[in-house]
Formats: structure tokens, sequence, C-alpha cells
């Protein structure tokens, strides 16, 4: 239903999973294991993945922390959308690289939920994509000790308000990695 003309496909996004960023994160473990699991889902059905990759400061181009992790191969052929802000579109190539491949609807996955993720599953929808939020394949690290909710809580609540999000002409919402459908005719 995305409001973007003939922008039939799918395409799993996989939001800075890297090492810096992965270091502290809450499940990180299961986290990563359901990424990739449909990463090799989303090549087995021929939809694109687009890896997005941020640097900062903190995390300069080519460090370790920069680094994706190793438990994910990225494929040779896939995009890298690098960023050096929280929405994955603001001064990057990604809305070109989705239109290149007539993408219309976005699975993501990734890290921090309460950022990165937010902020791109926002800007998508704005911008006119129909967004998933894959509900078990994202994660945040720890904050709480300047006052955010403990990590389990900012991941439920972001799941929760992104289930019942509502667009005109685009859809939103949540699955697990086991409902994920990534075909042209997803029912999540």
């Amino acid at each position: 239903m995305t409001t973007l003309e003939g922008r039939t496909g799918s395409a799993l996004v996989v939001i800075d999973v890297q090492n810096s960023v992965m270091e502290g994160a809450h499940d990180r473990d299961a986290v990563i294991a359901n990424i990739a699991t449909l990463v090799d889902k989303a090549r087995t059905e021929d939809v694109p993945v687009i890896w997005v990759q941020h640097s900062s400061e903190n995390m300069p181009i080519d460090s370790d922390g920069w680094q994706y992790v190793p438990e994910l191969k990225l494929g040779e052929s896939e995009p890298v959308v690098h960023k050096l802000y929280p929405d994955s579109f603001e001064e990057t190539d990604l809305e070109s690289v989705l239109a290149d491949r007539n993408i219309g609807r976005l699975v993501v996955t990734g890290a921090q939920t309460d950022e990165c993720i937010r902020s791109t599953i926002h800007g998508a929808i704005v911008r006119g994509y129909d967004t998933l939020l894959v509900s078990d394949a994202h994660t945040t690290e720890d904050l709480s000790e300047w006052g955010a909710p403990t990590p389990d809580k900012v991941i439920s609540h972001t799941n929760l308000y992104w289930t019942n999000h509502q667009a005109p002409g685009r859809t939103a919402g949540t699955a697990t990695t086991a409902e994920v459908a990534l075909g042209d005719s997803p029912s999540h």
C-alpha cells in the first residue's frame, strides 16, 4: 500500500549492527541470530538486503568499532549506506538505493531501538514507505543510569506503538522473525 508509485518491492534493512554499537546491547546474540536468519531468508528469496553503517567521532570509518559484527557477512553486491545521523535517510543515498530497486516496503532490523531504529522507521513512513519493524530483531543499550527505561522496556514500548502506528496510504506494524514475509505481497 505504499504511497510510492510503482514501488512494489520489499527490502530487508539492517541498521548499525556494528561492533561498538552492539558491544553492550540488550540480548545481543539473540538479536544478531535473528537478523542473520532474516538475511539468509532474504538472500534465498532474492529480496534486497540493504546495510546501513553509522560513523561518528567516537566510531570513525574503518575503525574496529565501525565494522559490522563478525556474525553478519555483507554480500558483495549488497549496498551499504553510510550515515552520520540517526535517520538512515538523512544526507545518505538510501532513497536512491531503494528507488533503483523499486522498493516501497521496508523490513527494519538493527540498533539502537531508541535512536537510529526509531528515527529511521518514522523517516521511512513519512517518506511514503510501508514499514515493518521486526520485533525481536532490534536492540539497544542500557541507558537507565541517565533516566531512560531499561532496554527491554524501550524495545517493548517501541514494538507496542509501532504495531499500532498509522499513516494515510501506508502501513506500519511489527512481526517476529518467524512471522516476517519478505515477498512483494506479505501479510506481515
